[in-house]
């Protein structure tokens, strides 16, 4: 493959590189997973408690939300904790919205140093390329006359794909950074949507 042969052709910076492109992987599949397992539960959840809110049974909505672990059973836990305290709209939705923010942190975790990772692979690739360059200037100005050319244009060559690398790694992981963003943000819609329809069907006036 031309990246392999790229890689082997490169000099010691590959290495730091290819360990940012697999801790990268790593972080975007674990995010992957965990976002379209807590969608997925979402989506059940809900499903399951539209029902039960529009009957009024609060015991058995309390009771599922308390048995299934996700986001929006926590989110709504903080709601029907207050609703069961009778108290106000404003407090049982402002409770839902504390719930929502000890919530965040949880799904955006980790996805901004897919970010990170990608400019310090182009970084990398580059003071990999700068460092070449610097001990292929060193050498040819030792060379033979006759053999400056060639060893100039191949040390540069080999210089470069350090710069290359980089690049292939990067544009990846921002493709993963952007994508898992959204995912989040759309997930994160989901939830906060869901807990107002729960409040205007925990609340009716």
């Amino acid at each position: 493959m031309e990246i392999v042969k790229l890689f082997q052709a490169g000099g010691t910076f590959m290495y730091p590189i290819l360990l940012v492109l697999a801790i990268g992987l790593a972080i975007t599949i674990e995010r992957f997973v965990y976002l379209s397992k807590v969608q997925s539960t979402t989506n059940s959840v809900w499903s399951e408690l539209v029902p039960m809110l529009k009957a009024l049974d609060f015991p058995r909505a309390v009771k599922l939300t308390s048995e299934i672990k996700t986001p929006i059973s926590n989110v709504l836990n903080y709601g029907f904790s207050r609703h069961s305290d009778n108290k106000s709209r404003e407090v049982i939705e402002s409770a839902m919205e504390e719930g929502i923010m000890d919530e965040l942190p949880k799904l955006t975790q980790r996805t901004h140093y897919l970010a990170t990772f990608a400019n310090i692979a182009t970084l990398l690739g580059l003071l990999g390329t700068i460092i070449g360059l610097i001990q292929a200037f060193t050498a040819v100005a030792q060379a033979d006359p006759a053999e400056k050319a060639d060893l100039l244009s191949a040390s540069i060559s080999v210089a470069m794909n350090t710069t290359a690398f980089g690049l292939i790694v990067a544009i990846p992981l921002l493709l993963s950074h952007s994508y898992l963003v959204t995912k989040t943000a759309h997930l994160v819609d989901t939830i906060e949507k869901s807990s107002l329809k729960a409040l205007n069907l925990m609340v009716r006036d």
